[in-house]
């Protein structure tokens, strides 16, 4: 009875300790763009700067194209082009009083993200790419290298 009941909560024991260690990570990642998910995006966002549409959540990936010189104005952000895909290029405003700075960012590394675009005459801009404090709008994200930053 002794032995039933101590492989009983051995076999708990490891069933949770397993339960625990493949769910644990899976909480914070995020999924990477697909390439359906990238051709949707590229789609929509070739589609909003010819209709000059904004507020729109987007995800997907791009290249780093340059990277330009910090905005200082009122809140800090950390500016680059981006590349796409369909070949529009993104201006991407990192706002870095609300997240981390991009560490290591060089033209032609891959960026994914996930924020709000609004059009402008040069191909448009993506922001909100950070977790809203007041929880109010949609949190964004980049991910370069591994690292994701929000």
């Amino acid at each position: 009875m002794i032995r039933r009941l101590a492989l009983f909560i051995s076999l708990v024991v490891i069933l949770g300790g397993y339960t625990v260690f493949t769910q644990y990570g899976k909480q914070d990642r995020l999924p990477s763009a697909t390439a359906d998910r990238q051709e949707q995006t590229d789609a929509l966002l070739a589609r909003a700067l010819a209709e000059r549409l904004s507020n729109l959540q987007v995800e997907g990936r791009g290249v780093v194209e340059k990277i330009l010189p910090d905005d200082r104005d009122g809140s800090r952000h950390q500016r680059f082009i981006m590349r796409l895909a369909s070949g529009q290029t993104l201006l991407v405003a990192h706002n870095i009083d609300l997240a981390p700075r991009l560490e290591g960012l060089k033209r032609g590394d891959e960026v994914d993200f996930a924020g709000e675009y609004e059009w402008n005459s040069q191909g448009g801009v993506l922001h909100w790419t950070h977790h809203d404090p007041e929880g109010q709008h949609p949190a964004g994200w980049l991910r370069h290298k591994g690292r994701t930053y929000r």
